[in-house]
């Protein structure tokens, strides 16, 4: 029999739910695609369409089916042992905790972990409780948490570095580097999408162990992928790369990639053509940095010096970048044109209304006003656009893999304690193992792509071009090397973070210059003092929830 006398902590924990995983969304769904922005890559629109269709693929098709009711185990459940009201008290006061922490880090711009948010609130929980908090150095500990606060930054740090590296040094410093680029693409195309292969084959939740499935049969299947998408690549996407970028072709779009070798004719057949005088390419170092009035301040002697010695040293060809206008905020393109009519004139509501719907997606996150942060940019070298270009592919495949697994993995943050409660409430008794229906994955697949539609450009904004200057190879690097830490530290049961990872990998890519000043330290420090917050401020909201609920006066 259902406990139907505690239906006000269901509805309390299925709305705490909805904003933490909308918020999740917001927070941690803007991690996987913020270098993809910075770098002009993609737009924000391209983001907000892309996450919705890879959180919920993540979350629905590769989500844990089997969710743990205590994350990590860093509680003791026994506390809760013949009382199922108090565990849906506690997982509710947990869940509160997680949604109120994500809304004002995410409102404050900190991109935080969701999975040490959720793992705070259960400490919080914990002590409220009096249930054992696992301290010593175990899988999933407190202590282990901590310490992933420097090793998932290093580690992703020395692998986007090392990325970096063979595409610095192999390519861009070369002298040819878009010749070079253009036979070197497909491989990291290939490596990109083994890489995801490799994900899916043994660390998707749903997926067998690695000793389970047999290391031949992953081998295999990784290889088949390497080898199969290296063919389709210099079968398919050389032929559109060169057509585009060699013969200057702005008719060409990626749907025209299937017609392969047909693109290599002087006039081939296209459906569904560009405009012929487009831009082929655009300029991936446009300069961020704009006044609100539009005008671009215009940088002295010393920072003309900085610029020219730093950032154009070694660039094949010379590229100049270009001024940055300012771009229309949502409130000057939905709301200032009708905004002499009356309130309820239905040109008015229909502005309230496409600003409600798409301001999330239509703000410039790109673009800054910090003169600190322009003299930081000018410090990163600039490299041929068309050879940056060729990356930008990579870089769509590298986010959307991000993007994946955060769906797949992180989901269980939010709906843990929510499919335990609603578990406890059917069958009047602690479940500590509870099956995830399909329904709760889907609910929270479609919030965390619509968090990161409707409020995502914050977290964007703190990632992008705030901690470097951004580019298509650097943003594929990062993404990369943020990637394989991932898989790598699940392997050996080290429990960090996607945004810790993607903070590291950018702050080694962009050490790559070879100058210490070419990163924002400054943003970097705040980043850090999020991820120390998250554990106390998560702990406490939750705690003294949890501590009020157990211990209120009543008749």
């Amino acid at each position: 029999m259902a406990l139907t006398k505690y239906n006000w902590i269901l509805a309390l924990i299925t709305i705490c739910f909805c904003v933490s995983s909308f918020m999740n969304g917001a927070n941690d769904v803007a991690n996987s695609y913020a270098t993809s922005v910075a770098a002009r890559t993609l737009t924000m629109p391209q983001v907000g369409f892309l996450s919705m269709i890879t959180e919920f693929v993540g979350a629905v098709a590769l989500g844990n089916r089997v969710t743990n009711t205590i994350k990590n185990g860093i509680i003791s459940i026994k506390r809760f042992d013949g009382n199922p009201g108090s565990l849906m008290l506690a997982m509710a006061s947990a869940e509160f905790g997680s949604a109120t922490w994500l809304a004002i880090a995410t409102t404050a711009g900190y991109p935080v972990s969701t999975t040490q948010t959720i793992v705070g609130a259960l400490i919080g929980v914990g002590f409220a409780a009096d249930s054992p908090v696992v301290w010593e150095w175990k899988s999933g500990s407190v202590s282990q948490v901590a310490a992933s606060w420097i090793i998932a930054p290093l580690l992703a740090a020395a692998f986007a570095a090392i990325v970096f590296s063979t595409i610095k040094f192999g390519i861009l410093e070369r002298a040819n580097p878009f010749k070079l680029g253009m036979l070197a693409i497909p491989f990291y195309l290939a490596f990109t999408c083994a890489v995801l292969a490799l994900f899916l084959v043994v660390e998707a939740p749903q997926a067998p162990s690695l000793e389970e499935f047999g290391a031949g049969k992953a081998i295999g299947i990784i290889l088949g992928v390497f080898f199969g998408v290296l063919l389709f690549a210099y079968v398919f996407v050389r032929p559109y790369l060169h057509r585009r970028l060699v013969k200057g072709d702005s008719r060409i779009k990626f749907y025209h990639i299937p017609l392969g070798p047909l693109l290599m004719k002087d006039d081939p057949y296209l459906y569904w053509p560009g405009k012929a005088d487009g831009v082929v390419v655009i300029d991936y170092y446009e300069n961020a940095y704009a006044h609100k009035d539009g005008v671009i301040e215009h940088q002295s002697d010393s920072e003309k010096d900085v610029a020219i010695s730093s950032s154009l040293e070694k660039a094949n060809p010379l590229v100049m970048p270009t001024a940055r206008n300012r771009i229309v905020t949502p409130e000057e393109r939905f709301l200032a044109p009708s905004k002499h009519l009356p309130a309820v004139h239905p040109s008015r509501l229909y502005g309230f209304l496409k600003y409600f719907l798409f301001q999330g997606v239509t703000r410039d996150c790109v673009s800054h006003e910090d003169p600190k942060l322009q003299a930081t940019h000018a410090r990163c070298k600039i490299y041929d656009n068309r050879t940056e270009h060729l990356f930008t592919y990579c870089q769509v495949l590298s986010a959307m893999l991000m993007s994946i697994a955060h769906g797949s993995n992180d989901v269980a943050n939010a709906v843990g304690p929510w499919a335990a409660t609603y578990s406890t409430w059917q069958a009047d008794k602690v479940a500590t193992k509870v099956p995830t229906p399909v329904w709760m994955l889907v609910i929270a697949g479609f919030l965390l792509g619509a968090g990161f539609w409707f409020f995502g450009f914050k977290i964007i904004r703190a990632l992008g071009n705030r901690i470097t200057q951004m580019s298509p190879s650097r943003g594929f690097s990062t993404e990369l090397g943020a990637a394989i830490t991932v898989l790598l530290a699940s392997r050996v049961g080290l429990p960090i973070s996607t945004t810790q990872c993607l903070t590291g990998a950018t702050v080694g890519v962009a050490l790559m210059n070879l100058d210490v000043r070419a990163v924002n330290w400054r943003q970097v420090l705040f980043i850090f003092s999020g991820w120390i917050l998250t554990l106390p401020c998560a702990g406490l909201l939750s705690g003294l929830v949890m501590a009020m609920a157990l211990n209120t006066p009543h008749l």
